[in-house]
């Protein structure tokens, strides 16, 4: 990872707790997201804490596919169990990338360009994991 790519990967690291409250404020008051609603707050907000105080693990380069797949088919599975629709879960994570590049942009440290296009960089990594995380939640949840 370039430079700039590791300060906004800290960043995002060391906003975990505001990023997880964020998050859960919004999957427990959105519409597309009823089962967050009434779901354990403390089990939801431990689950959000672990993506984004992992981001920098979850998006090298050294994390494969595969470990991507068994994690997040498993996440599947078990958030099927648990009763929430498949739907919502993907909602969930959309809303768990979006508060990633919220977080960027807010905290003002794309002065150039060439920062921003590192950003964009580290956006494109971002949004490969979290696509990922999507499909193989998905397959995970329909098996």
């Amino acid at each position: 990872m370039e430079f700039l790519s590791e300060r906004l990967v800290r960043v995002i690291e060391g906003s975990a707790e505001e990023l997880t409250n964020n998050w859960l404020h919004d999957v427990r008051k959105k519409f597309s997201t009823p089962t967050y609603h009434t779901y354990d707050p403390d089990k939801l907000y431990q689950r959000a804490f672990l993506v984004y105080s992992q981001l920098g693990k979850w998006i090298s380069r050294e994390t494969t596919k595969e470990e991507i797949a068994t994690h997040y088919r498993a996440m599947g599975k078990e958030r099927r169990r648990e009763g929430f629709a498949l739907s919502e879960v993907i909602q969930a994570l959309i809303i768990t990338r979006r508060h990633v590049w919220i977080k960027i942009l807010s905290e003002g440290i794309l002065d150039t360009a060439l920062d921003m296009h590192k950003a964009m960089e580290l956006n494109n990594r971002v949004i490969l994991f979290f696509d990922r995380t999507i499909y193989f939640t998905a397959l995970g949840y329909e098996k």
